[in-house]
């Protein structure tokens, strides 16, 4: 809506905003046409619009904020964001499976989604890796602050079996020259985005598990949660800024995690 002004940013503007984009067209993945947006999606919209909104505002450009008389889209999280046990047990099987007869990359896959999988990192942050980030005498990884989204290094204890396929991935790489710990097959250098895409393409592919990166991060953090009840240290674990984002990503946890939570509760413990 690029029309929009001051005198026209009404309520009535906004909600032929978030029309447009209900109806717009848009082509995702291999040229499928979608349309619609979820209201998880709509919510987000909301809630950054609503700062600039109240920005507005308060240096008196608007009287009122567009949303004053708008309900507020509650969101709806049923989808599942979080790898089950038996997808990952498929993807590994996948990797093992297809690695075209080349140790390397199949060393270096392995490392690459057990990374994901028992560090939470996001993919920029997994590309960004250099050997140097690796501490195998204290047995911790580093997440510079360069390549986080937070802007703020942190550490993260290396899991022993991640340990193990490190060591033996940064043993057949030991040809290579360039820092960065994930390399390309074809050149000395660090595997680019596009042939991450691609290896995601190839697994989801080979395993029959449709699946995005991200989700291994989600897959971290319930699976923590699961083990050890502390979202504090979840919070440093995924980097977080604050407690808020961390819950976001416990939002699809499963019901039948939380059955033994319940059945520690009977009448003669009650407050």
């Amino acid at each position: 809506m690029p029309g929009t002004t001051l005198e026209n940013l009404t309520s009535e503007t906004v909600v032929t905003f978030f029309k447009i984009l209900q109806e717009r067209k848009r082509l995702i993945g291999k040229g499928i046409l979608k349309t619609g947006i979820k209201k998880s999606t709509v919510s987000s919209y909301w809630n950054k619009l609503n700062c600039f909104f109240k920005w507005l505002v308060s240096k008196h450009y608007l009287e009122v904020s567009p949303f004053a008389t708008l309900k507020y889209p509650s969101p709806s999280y049923d989808d599942k964001k979080f790898l089950k046990k038996e997808e990952i047990e498929k993807i590994i099987t996948a990797i093992h499976t297809y690695h075209d007869n080349n140790l390397l990359i199949l060393k270096r896959n392995l490392v690459i989604f057990y990374l994901l999988l028992f560090c939470g990192l996001r993919r920029e942050e997994l590309m960004l890796l250099q050997i140097r980030d690796v501490d195998f005498e204290r047995k911790v990884l580093t997440v510079r602050g360069d390549t986080s989204k937070s802007g703020k290094s942190r550490q993260l204890p290396l899991h022993s079996q991640l340990l193990l396929y490190l060591k033996d991935y940064i043993n057949e790489r030991r040809k290579y020259t360039t820092p960065y710990l994930i390399v390309s097959s074809q050149r000395d250098e660090k595997l680019s985005y596009d042939g991450l895409k691609h290896l995601v393409e190839k697994v989801s592919n080979c395993s029959g598990i449709p699946f995005h990166l991200h989700q291994f991060r989600h897959t971290f953090a319930i699976n923590f949660l699961n083990t050890n009840n502390n979202i504090a240290k979840l919070r440093q674990l995924l980097g977080h800024k604050s407690i808020s984002m961390t819950l976001v990503y416990l939002r699809c946890l499963p019901v039948d995690e939380l059955r033994s939570d319940i059945e520690c509760m009977s009448v003669d413990n009650l407050i």
